[in-house]
């Protein structure tokens, strides 16, 4: 069939995306390579359709389909939406992705390339023909190009083969592509499906949760778009989710199963009411996490799996709970946090967590015990706290243990509890005895940002005190205002308050913060202190892994934030700050990465990423090692987003 007809058939609702599909990956360098093949009349391969009834035909996008039979594409979505998109000058209705991929394509008359557009290499010079425009105006334009081109002198030796040229472009679309069918009455979407990970092995291969959507889709069109509402609302608060993790809590609600293929049978009826409740219950999870544990952003998040076995438990109770049972099931995620519950096999804890709350036995007793099997004794250690850097598992304790205590700002002596209004009361990271001074007397990086050395105060008094040492700042603050110092777990020891004894001063402090842990963890339990009873074995309290990697302060942070940003703006996937690496058997802890994209920038076309700035070659090895690519500059990273992935032209 030919090219020109397929996209007539797109047109006319003849041809269309089949629900499941992913949207728009392609980059520019892919675009310019179809086009080059095109041009050059190699083969650029088949299309594979799925002929069938267009009344039961579920499809992307919000094109009506045709009466009758039509034909989704199984293989060949990029291809041709890349066609439609240059050939059109738009994209088509089932669009989902970065029109900028086919935006503005060139093509040289001399050399007979292709290039997207660039001002200052293309303005003012005739032979760069604007490929689009040619397309829309088709053969009545061919005499204008030309008529163009003849009022340059210096090109008048060359019109006839330039004419030849723009006519080989523009019969681009006369180009017929073979089409290979997949019809009959047993091409249910189950069997469609699998024809197309087939098809797609090396490719865009459905995952479980692509899978369970698609099938949920089949019934209810409106699915994934509902779902994408509820991921804006929470990342515009702070929370960034992805649509897998969402329905995972849809699943857990309806079904008390982790495993996605439990969703298959529900009914599109059932199916809304599960995400309803799902919804519902994960803003219970997020506010009570929030206002009750005070970890009221996406970066203190560290245990966004337990939320979807909080989720069922949840609406076993019909989203109501008393004030015991809210704070023991919190106590719950914290602990699963604190130890990576979910760092490890994330699918298989899930199922043995919900299985320990079904049955006349289940509950939250349960499920406390199960994890304390898991894990062994539930106490904090001073030891926990040995760890450093803003990934560490402890760092959201901190953080927790500041919004849920009596902690107070050093500057204002405000309670840090509390929301506070206004960019410079935002809480920030801060260095208590400071990076420069530590690093110039030889201190090595894990102990300059050592956990025991963070506190968090508003952005003003992180100012004010700069990179004074706590003998000169320590004894004003406690003059101005008595007690803000022990509020934020600092020994009252004056002489560990010098350099000197700065590794006295760490210890000293983890004792004082897994103290506080404690009691802020048995304040959860509202006096049932026996999970907390027993001290930790040794080899509990010290990793048998050293973990390596992690951001090291609030520039830092801030700057990858940032990048994150800029990535989304790109039309890409935000990648995971502080991202966890861990034994997927074991769980256990082996590096936290800057900023990864685990699956690729391009998810599953293109290698796991990992942003590291200013980190040992320990975890650049342990990182290159596990897959990673590695980026070692915020600038080096997006030159290879636009280079590899968006295939742009980066200015020198």
């Amino acid at each position: 069939m030919r090219i020109s007809t397929i996209l007539d058939h797109i047109d006319s609702g003849h041809m269309a995306l089949p629900e499941f599909q992913r949207g728009y990956v392609w980059n520019r360098d892919q675009v310019r390579g179809l086009f080059g093949s095109l041009y050059r009349r190699h083969p650029v391969g088949m299309l594979l359709v799925w002929a069938t009834e267009s009344k039961t035909a579920i499809h992307r996008g919000e094109g009506a389909l045709a009466a009758g039979v039509v034909k989704l594409l199984l293989d060949g979505q990029q291809r041709m939406t890349s066609l439609y998109g240059v050939v059109r000058g738009n994209p088509p209705k089932f669009f989902d992705g970065n029109a900028s991929a086919f935006t503005g394509l060139r093509f040289h008359l001399e050399t007979e390339t292709f290039a997207f557009y660039q001002p200052l290499k293309m303005q003012g010079d005739p032979l760069w023909i604007d490929v689009t425009d040619l397309m829309k105006r088709g053969n009545a334009g061919l005499g204008e190009f030309v008529a163009r081109l003849s009022q340059q002198p210096a090109l008048a030796g060359k019109l006839g083969d330039y004419f030849g040229r723009l006519g080989c472009l523009l019969g681009i679309v006369d180009i017929d592509l073979h089409i290979e069918e997949v019809t009959g009455t047993d091409k249910t979407l189950d069997v469609v499906v699998d024809i197309f990970n087939q098809v797609n092995s090396g490719g865009t291969k459905l995952s479980k949760g692509d899978l369970a959507l698609a099938k949920i889709c089949a019934d209810w069109p409106q699915a994934r778009d509902k779902m994408k509402q509820s991921i804006k609302v929470w990342s515009a608060n702070g929370y960034h989710f992805n649509l897998d993790w969402l329905l995972r809590s849809v699943n857990t609600a309806l079904t008390g199963e982790a495993k996605f293929s439990f969703l298959h049978d529900k009914s599109a009826e059932e199916v809304q009411d599960g995400l309803d409740r799902a919804v519902s219950r994960i803003e219970t999870c997020l506010n009570l996490i929030g206002g009750r544990l005070g970890l009221d952003h996406d970066q203190v998040l560290f245990g966004r799996f337990a939320i979807p076995v909080m989720v069922r438990y949840l609406d076993q109770r019909s989203g109501s709970l008393d004030a015991k049972e809210r704070d023991k099931l919190l106590f719950w995620f914290v602990q699963a946090g604190m130890w990576g519950r979910f760092s490890g096999s994330t699918e298989s804890y899930i199922d043995q967590d919900l299985a320990a709350l079904e049955g006349k036995d289940g509950g939250l007793e349960k499920l406390l015990e199960q994890l304390r099997l898991w894990h062994g004794v539930l106490r904090a250690e001073p030891g926990h706290f040995t760890g450093w850097s803003l990934g560490a598992r402890f760092y959201p304790v901190l953080y927790l243990l500041t919004r849920m205590g009596e902690a107070r700002d050093w500057g204002t002596g405000l309670a840090l509890k509390s929301s506070l209004l206004g960019k410079m009361n935002k809480l920030e990271v801060h260095h208590i005895f400071p990076k420069a001074q530590l690093y110039k007397r030889k201190f090595k990086r894990p102990e300059v940002n050592a956990l025991g050395n963070f506190c968090f105060l508003t952005k003003d008094t992180n100012l004010q005190i700069s990179d004074r040492l706590p003998e000169d700042y320590f004894a004003e603050i406690e003059a101005k205002h008595p007690g803000a110092l022990a509020s934020q777990w600092i020994p009252i020891d004056p002489s560990l308050w010098k350099m000197e004894n700065y590794r006295a001063f760490l210890e000293a402090r983890r004792e004082l913060l897994a103290a506080e842990t404690n009691k802020r963890l048995a304040d959860l339990l509202h006096g049932e202190t026996r999970w907390l009873e027993g001290a930790a074995k040794a080899a509990e309290v010290t990793p048998t892994v050293a973990v390596v990697g992690g951001i090291t302060g609030e520039a830092e942070e801030e700057e990858l934030l940032a990048l994150n940003d800029w990535v989304e703006a790109q039309g890409l996937p935000r990648g995971t700050i502080s991202y966890d690496y861990a034994d997927v058997e074991t769980g256990e802890q082996q590096a936290v990465f800057d900023l990864a994209w685990p699956n690729g920038v391009q998810e599953e076309l293109s290698q796991p990423v990992a942003v590291l700035l200013n980190e040992s070659t320990d975890t650049l090895t342990l990182a290159s090692r596990a897959g990673f690519r590695c980026f070692t500059t915020a600038e080096e990273f997006k030159t290879y987003v636009q280079k590899e992935i968006l295939a742009t032209e980066v200015s020198a």
